[in-house]
């Protein structure tokens, strides 16, 4: 709590090295370039305390990763909420691809690392392995970056981290929602133990309702769900060329989101499955603002305390 009586969240490293510091000036970086409403918000930093520490809003709610998986909460997520989350989250990410004057990729898309704040909307956070990419790169080469079970397979066998990259561990997210399932089963073995394969196996075998989570099935929204299940699909493809762009991804989360909640529709092909979609447009109006530095890496003698400023 801040001396105003502000609640704020603390990041600090757990190892005091060159590696975290170099991180957490990375995030910095990162985080004051983004201006995005489900993006957790930076109020300031202090790299002159014994270990490097970020200041966030706190995020009351918890992950959606607990919220998805505790089987206690008193408060299960809903499908609507579930697509609404997922539509938030997509369009962050997306924002982050195609919005900022260079593509930023997160690297660690996973429940996680996905907020919600005391009215369940989404905030994308953890910036710590993110890399923004200049336009005269095509990719980057780095260390594994990720976590085991949201981590694109090509990266792998490439070690170069593309936006599709992002889109494959964003599909891992929406098998989540759709199953109720960790990315990982101990319970498991060899190939079993990883949900995305077994929910592609389920796709192709066409027995998807066999994986899909108890609660989703109870609330009778079957085109919704097959809609879903068929663009995770496409982002889990072990092909990142034909996977879709976090842009494609919004859109079509936003077509299935607006079938659920307008009366007025028009029937439409999608994907191969009939939905009815709003005449609405599609496309949000929101505008974002853009702020950026003249350098894209700030070395570590250069960088100062900065003053927190509350809201």
């Amino acid at each position: 709590m801040l001396s105003e009586g502000k609640i704020v969240a603390i990041k600090k490293s757990k190892l005091v090295d060159e590696n975290q510091v170099e991180l957490f000036i990375n995030e910095v970086v990162m985080l004051s370039q983004i201006i995005h409403r489900n993006v957790v918000k930076l109020l300031g930093c202090c790299l002159e305390t014994e270990v490097p520490l970020l200041v966030y809003k706190f995020i009351f709610n918890g992950t959606l990763f607990d919220h998805i998986h505790d089987k206690t909460n008193e408060f299960p997520l809903s499908w609507n909420m579930r697509l609404k989350i997922a539509v938030e989250v997509a369009e962050a990410l997306a924002y982050l691809h195609s919005a900022t004057a260079f593509p930023i990729y997160h690297r660690d898309v996973k429940s996680t690392n996905i907020l919600l704040d005391e009215k369940y909307v989404a905030k994308v956070s953890d910036f710590g392995t993110s890399r923004s990419i200049a336009v005269d790169h095509t990719h980057l080469t780095t260390l594994v970056k990720g976590t085991f079970g949201y981590l694109d397979p090509e990266y792998f066998q490439s070690s170069q981290f593309t936006e599709k990259s992002d889109v494959y561990s964003f599909g891992v997210v929406l098998v989540e929602l759709l199953t109720g399932q960790r990315p990982i089963s101990s319970a498991k073995t060899g190939e079993e133990r990883s949900l995305a394969t077994r929910f592609l196996l389920c796709m192709e075998g066409e027995n998807l309702e066999q994986i899909l989570d108890a609660q989703v099935l109870e609330h009778d929204k079957r085109q919704e769900l097959i809609a879903m299940a068929k663009l995770a699909q496409r982002c889990l493809n072990l092909n990142g060329k034909k996977r879709p762009t976090m842009k494609e991804v919004t859109m079509e989360l936003e077509i299935i989101k607006m079938s659920q909640t307008h009366s007025t529709t028009s029937e439409t092909k999608y994907q191969g499955i009939e939905l009815r979609k709003s005449k609405a447009i599609l496309i949000s109006d929101d505008d974002y603002t853009w702020t950026s530095t003249s350098d894209n890496i700030i070395k570590s003698s250069d960088a100062y305390p900065l003053k927190i400023h509350t809201v």
